[in-house]
């Protein structure tokens, strides 16, 4: 619904761009060609080709308002809901690797997956944030850890007195 009603908007301004558009375009190309001269209290009017009046200098200035309006909501309105950019080889393969660790943790034991979900979401973790995150014992932890090491799905680093645990 939202969609159709932006939709909607849009083309409304579009309509009012190109008829300001025309409008102003007519007007320009084809002025008026009356010119009215106050002098005393006497007005002359007199046919001079090439001149605007103050009906088209309006018409013109409206004509002008509207197409800058309605031109900057359509630039605007087009930059707030941009399309997707192309993915970067980078991230075309971190995707499918996400993928594939995906279908990878279905086939997990229950604490695997618990944790091999997590280091996805994470990335890099320390096996000791892994404890907090998933609220399983130090020895579940490091047990599955090691059916995980065990299978090349994931490869635990020294660091300090702790391991980080990152994916392969």
């Amino acid at each position: 619904m939202v969609g159709g009603r932006v939709r909607g908007k849009t083309l409304f301004a579009e309509a009012i761009f190109v008829a300001s558009v025309l409008v102003l375009a007519f007007k320009l190309l084809n002025p008026t060609p009356v010119q009215i001269v106050v002098e005393g209290n006497t007005a002359i009017m007199t046919q001079i080709p090439g001149l605007f009046t103050y009906a088209d200098v309006v018409v013109i200035a409206i004509a002008c308002v509207l197409m800058s309006v309605s031109g900057m909501y359509i630039l605007l309105h087009d930059s707030v809901t941009p399309a997707p950019a192309p993915a970067s080889a980078g991230d075309t393969i971190l995707e499918e690797r996400r993928q594939r660790w995906e279908e990878v943790a279905k086939t997990l034991k229950d604490d695997e997956q618990t944790l091999f979900k997590a280091i996805i979401d994470e990335g890099i973790v320390h096996q000791s944030e892994l404890v907090e995150k998933t609220g399983l014992p130090k020895s579940n932890v490091s047990r599955a850890l090691y059916g995980l090491e065990s299978r090349g799905l994931i490869e635990r680093r020294r660091r300090g007195m702790g391991n980080v645990v990152l994916l392969k």
